[in-house]
């Protein structure tokens, strides 16, 4: 194997970015997510120092797109046809100088959306990368990288019998080893409650820097996801990388509880997203968003953190890193 994806933090020659398009998915959140979105890609193009290519999903979601944002320098609307803005796991994942793209299920099968299948081709296309068609499943944020071939996962996700019926740790390993240069994996167990994905490593536990994992610590009483949290920084506190290293685990706060319809939403300050001068934190709370904010900043010393409203954009069940997928230089 010649290549690895690059870790995040390595430098980015776009950042792809979902717009939120189709009225009938997103109702009455459907302008409040834009906007959430449209301050998303502001930040980018500014402080964080991306090329942002916006990627629309209709020809209503081009023209708000367009009112929102056509002005604004560092930013390109592409338009595309998909689903839903799930970019992280729809579309391809770039390694190598190609676009590395894998079959897609609406998520084992919850929310089939016409075109979701066809979104690895389309940026693949735009941005005049080679697409590898790899015949298995996976979304991208389900896995997690730092550049050296070490791979975050969680069991509950990749070895859903919903995404590779008979898949073991042994043959996802080899399966991702010959597509994405993984040379270790780290398996956590479960992810988020009430996360439709089933248990997305990006909401969980991310690398920050060589050897180092942030995972979330609960925040208040009755934090759903507590257990989980626990059990991933007991897990990673026994783990090497790829090169043999003891990993470093930093505990970062979680939102706690976030009320949806149907029990507490799937936030997290995890699904921060690393751009090429900036770390970009979704909010869903003032004081724990606060604190994530703080520490993030010790983590990227760097960058500019800046925390961002991503309540409308969770109520699809993502947020920022989700709706993105980085493009390396």
């Amino acid at each position: 194997m010649t290549f690895t994806v690059p870790a995040e933090w390595a430098p980015h020659r776009a950042m792809w970015l979902g717009f939120p398009s189709h009225a009938e998915l997103w109702e009455d959140d459907l302008e409040p997510a834009q906007a959430e979105v449209a301050a998303l890609a502001r930040a980018l193009a500014g402080p964080g120092g991306e090329r942002v290519r916006l990627m629309t999903g209709s020809d209503a979601g081009e023209a708000a797109a367009r009112a929102s944002l056509s002005d604004v320098a560092g930013i390109e609307i592409t338009p595309g046809r998909f689903g839903d803005i799930w970019l992280r796991d729809t579309g391809p994942i770039f390694s190598g100088g190609k676009a590395h793209g894998f079959r897609f299920n609406g998520w084992g099968g919850k929310y089939a959306l016409e075109h979701d299948d066809t979104v690895a081709a389309q940026i693949a296309t735009a941005a005049g990368a080679e697409l590898v068609a790899n015949d298995f499943i996976l979304e991208g944020g389900a896995v997690d990288h730092d550049g050296i071939g070490t791979v975050l996962t969680t069991g509950q996700c990749v070895l859903n019998t919903n995404r590779n019926p008979g898949w073991t740790a042994e043959v996802a390993e080899a399966a991702l080893g010959g597509s994405l240069g993984a040379r270790k994996m780290l398996w956590l167990g479960e992810g988020l409650r009430n996360d439709h994905t089933d248990g997305h490593v990006d909401n969980l536990a991310r690398f920050v820097a060589p050897a180092t994992v942030a995972i979330p610590v609960a925040w208040g009483r009755g934090d759903p996801n507590a257990e989980a949290y626990d059990d991933a920084a007991r897990r990673l506190s026994t783990m090497t990388d790829a090169d043999g290293r003891a990993l470093k685990v930093v505990r970062i706060p979680s939102p706690g509880w976030i009320d949806g319809e149907d029990g507490p939403l799937p936030a997290s300050h995890m699904n921060f997203l690393i751009a090429n001068k900036a770390v970009i934190v979704p909010i869903y709370a003032a004081k724990p968003g606060e604190f994530a904010v703080e520490m993030l900043k010790q983590l990227f010393p760097d960058r500019t953190v800046i925390g961002l409203p991503s309540t409308a954009i969770l109520t699809g069940g993502g947020s920022f890193h989700c709706i993105t997928q980085q493009e390396p230089a």
